[in-house]
């Protein structure tokens, strides 16, 4: 799919030109391409590519897709080829990234056609860091796009394990019952009603003496929304619901590889949310592993209990940043819609870095508001606090504020309110799972911690 730049491949490569929509006749590829491309209707529509067999046209449509080069390695035939002019080096690295996610295919279960065109990097790229940005992509979708009947508890363990083993990284589980004897109560209610086991996944890498980042992801592999039921259409993607877990994974994954100066623990709570006489119920008070007790009021509203252990374990070694990623409320679709990725943060120059890189690396965020005066939504008159509010308002904003209860002993924390899928293809994104949010934060954790 990608080549490092070496000039004579360069120089033997067909050359890649682009014309905007409507705008073939201002596009400086040679006069003979054009007239052939205009020929068989090619005008510069967005993803639309046309070649001579010497040299090639990417329609860009109106200029807003950072990833359309993507559609010239899903279309283009087997070959080598190369960016026609130079052009500004972040804009170069999506190019790159663009080309290197057209090629992903999701092919566990279906045989499909394998790109064969390959991108001479331009020479002012960063190859390095896109290969390891499409690597954790593809984490995410291909842990996103399994169906629970094979990506349950289990088989999340199973490729925490694998990606430790490949790192060099500690891994460790508590599973079962287990995790009532080591205090996590409410990871075992949530997943003790299934078939598989519930557990809890702590990935352990780095210098013991570099600055703590804790990863927390939910890792609820699917969520029937317990005693209260979801319906069917609520239920047909919630093979997602890991997808918090997968997140972790993959931004984890990123920060092993690149060797980042940090002690990093990555925390996943895995559970599958089912139904049998053993199921936590509405009105059930639980006691959490921070001593807080816990009003249940819609079992549906599973992932934040999870989360509290979790974040709790995660701040008992106080670490410089936690950072939790979850698939939580269908408040923060209604309020951003499924491609902005809505986060909480107090920390006003993390939030200033995070939204830098998210520009500038097309992976976009959008900040929402800790607003403590929604606290006492969640009341409770006969527990501690009650894990959800008795009406429809504000919904992912109190979940966060849930949240932020069990998260108080690390010195900063975000929280991610991920959707994790695509509801409509594009351009190297295809429906299905998708990675959100964890190249911007990649590039804030190297730029604060730098690498060892």
């Amino acid at each position: 799919m990608l080549s490092d730049y070496e000039q004579n491949t360069a120089n033997a490569a067909k050359k890649l030109f682009t014309a905007g929509d409507g705008a073939l006749d201002e596009s400086d590829a040679p006069a003979s391409l054009k007239a052939l491309a205009r020929v068989n209707g090619f005008n510069g529509e967005i993803g639309a590519v046309f070649t001579d067999g010497d040299a090639a046209l990417l329609g860009l449509g109106d200029g807003t897709d950072p990833f359309i080069f993507a559609a010239a390695a899903e279309k283009l035939p087997a070959g080598d080829y190369v960016l026609a002019h130079d052009i500004d080096k972040d804009l170069a690295d999506l190019a790159v990234l663009g080309w290197l996610m057209g090629g992903y295919r999701f092919d566990r279960y279906k045989t499909q056609k394998l790109s064969e065109a390959r991108l001479v990097a331009p020479q002012n790229a960063d190859a390095k860091t896109a290969r390891l940005f499409a690597d954790a992509v593809f984490l995410v979708r291909d842990l996103v796009n399994t169906p629970a009947g094979d990506m349950g508890p289990a088989a999340l363990e199973k490729a925490a394990r694998q990606i430790g083993d490949e790192q060099g990284a500690q891994v460790e589980v508590i599973t079962g019952d287990d995790l009532l004897a080591k205090n996590f109560p409410m990871v075992h209610a949530v997943g003790r009603a299934a078939k598989e086991a519930p557990r809890m996944i702590d990935l352990r890498w780095g210098d013991v003496n570099a600055p703590k980042l804790t990863l927390v992801g939910k890792g609820v592999t699917f969520d029937s929304g317990g005693l209260n039921i979801k319906g069917a259409a609520g239920m047909a993607l919630m093979k997602k619901d890991m997808g918090g877990g997968a997140h972790t994974l993959a931004l984890a994954q990123m920060i092993m590889q690149a060797g980042l100066n940090v002690r990093l623990r990555a925390i996943i709570p895995a559970v599958e949310n089912a139904i049998s006489g053993d199921a936590f119920r509405p009105g059930d008070i639980l006691k959490s592993r921070k001593g807080l007790t816990v009003e249940i009021g819609n079992t549906d509203a599973e992932g934040r209990l999870i989360l509290a252990d979790a974040l709790t374990y995660g701040g008992e070694e106080r670490p410089d940043l936690m950072i939790s990623l979850a698939t939580l409320t269908g408040a923060a679709r209604v309020a951003l819609g499924p491609d902005l990725a809505p986060f909480y943060s107090d920390d006003e120059e993390l939030v200033a870095a995070l939204e830098s890189e998210a520009s500038r690396l097309a992976d976009p965020v959008w900040r929402m508001p800790l607003w403590r005066g929604y606290e006492p939504m969640l009341s409770s008159p006969i527990a501690d606090v009650n894990h959800i509010t008795g009406g429809s308002f504000a919904g992912s904003v109190t979940a966060a504020l849930f949240l932020k209860k069990f998260a108080g002993e690390a010195a900063r924390w975000m929280h991610f309110d991920i959707y994790a899928w695509r509801p409509k293809a594009a351009p190297g994104r295809p429906q299905g799972g998708e990675a959100q949010a964890i190249r911007a934060l990649f590039e804030v954790l190297r730029q604060r911690y730098g690498a060892r």
